[in-house]
């Protein structure tokens, strides 16, 4: 009697152990393929590994590299650390991914990145739903400093890089934060004579600044506002670009990368370019223009250059300015463009008079299908001043 309680209870055990233990192991594999199959999807890559190992709720790739081009060109990453992953509702969530650092020298150039990491990963279980849940996103990737040497002098680098992003509380928007700061980079390692004296007279022998984008996207209509998208570098200046486009839903975005895999599978290169064209000037369609703008503000750089552009002419950085203020009314003459000829030739005048800001904005009454763009460009170019509501300003 005591032998057989002793051989149920071994046995509830082991049957306890054999059905309980899978049902709440992580399957590394799947993790690998569901990932997999997100990235073919949004953007026709991926990745694999020479071996996945499970370690309660982490999960570790050994060897793992990263293919694209449809599988033309592959990169290595070594180990990639998945850890505190947890399935949900078929996919996975993963709290950091963390990544070897990089070290590669070839012909006398080194690069290295360190501190590369993703938090709040998340993998959808269908990334062909028509919402957020298709979609692979993350709370914050970061890589920490960049550095790139040749011959042993250091030539580029980079502080550090931050992309993060935020969900609405709706799921019906993301914003995106990225920025790149402490860009730095020595030019006077340019060996070419010619270009060497360029860069020496323009005082760009090194370049110090950063490199911000900010913006949202609405997937109910697939608006993307980028209201921010700088390059900002001391002695230079600030170069920004906004943009306001309707018509990118997710729908949209898979078209697009279901194009570009088709002409990636055509062994006949022209055939597949002309192909990609015709689907792209179909998808175009589909887009509207809300508004843009481009503005920059200097710090220097525009005195140098019209002092360097002058010597080259034989004359000074004053006089290549008054130059120019003359030529701009001449040259736009020709394109019948008396509205815009007279705003951008006024801000020309005020720019070059006292180098601050210059500013071109496109915001008309209304959203502008693309295909009206294409239109009036190739019909009426003369009138797209007007149909964008295109307006020029300096120093404002």
């Amino acid at each position: 009697m005591q032998y057989s309680t002793k051989a149920r209870l071994l046995l509830a055990g082991a049957a306890l152990s054999v059905f309980a233990g899978p049902a709440f192991a992580l399957d590394g594999n799947d993790l690998v393929a569901k990932i997999n199959t997100v990235l073919s999807v949004q953007s026709g890559a991926g990745f694999s590994a020479e071996s996945v190992a499970v370690n309660g709720q982490d999960v570790t790739l050994t060897n793992a590299r990263f293919t694209a081009n449809g599988g033309k060109q592959s990169f290595p990453l070594g180990t990639i650390s998945f850890e505190g992953v947890a399935e949900d509702n078929g996919g996975y969530t993963v709290e950091t991914v963390s990544f070897d650092n990089v070290n590669v020298t070839n012909e006398g150039m080194n690069f290295t990145a360190s501190d590369i990491s993703m938090s709040g990963l998340v993998i959808p279980s269908d990334p062909n739903a028509d919402s957020l849940d298709a979609l692979l996103l993350y709370d914050t990737a970061h890589v920490g400093r960049i550095a790139a040497t040749i011959d042993g002098k250091p030539a580029f680098s980079v502080d550090e890089v931050t992309t993060t992003t935020d969900i609405a509380a709706d799921s019906s928007s993301i914003g995106f934060d990225f920025q790149a700061n402490g860009i730095k980079s020595d030019l006077s390692l340019v060996e070419d004579p010619k270009a060497k004296d360029t860069i020496q007279q323009l005082g760009l022998t090194s370049i110090d600044g950063k490199i911000t984008m900010r913006g949202n996207w609405t997937l109910a209509d697939g608006t993307i506002d980028v209201d921010e998208y700088a390059f900002d570098f001391a002695n230079i200046g600030r170069f920004n670009i906004a943009l306001s486009v309707a018509g990118y839903t997710l729908d949209f975005a898979k078209s697009v990368n279901e194009t570009v895999k088709a002409m990636e599978a055509n062994p006949n290169r022209e055939e597949a370019q002309q192909a990609a064209n015709l689907a792209m000037l179909g998808l175009m369609q589909r887009l509207t223009f809300n508004s843009a703008e481009i503005r920059f503000e200097d710090a220097g750089i525009t005195k140098r250059a019209l002092d360097f552009a002058g010597k080259s002419q034989g004359t000074t950085g004053e006089q290549m300015a008054q130059m120019l203020k003359g030529m701009t009314p001449l040259v736009l003459a020709q394109y019948n463009l008396p509205e815009l000829q007279n705003m951008l030739s006024a801000a020309v005048n005020t720019y070059l008079d006292n180098p601050g800001s210059f500013t071109i904005s496109a915001e008309p009454d209304n959203a502008v299908p693309f295909p009206m763009i294409m239109g009036a460009a190739m019909g009426a170019p003369n009138t797209l001043p007007q149909v964008l509501g295109v307006k020029v300003t300096a120093n404002d």
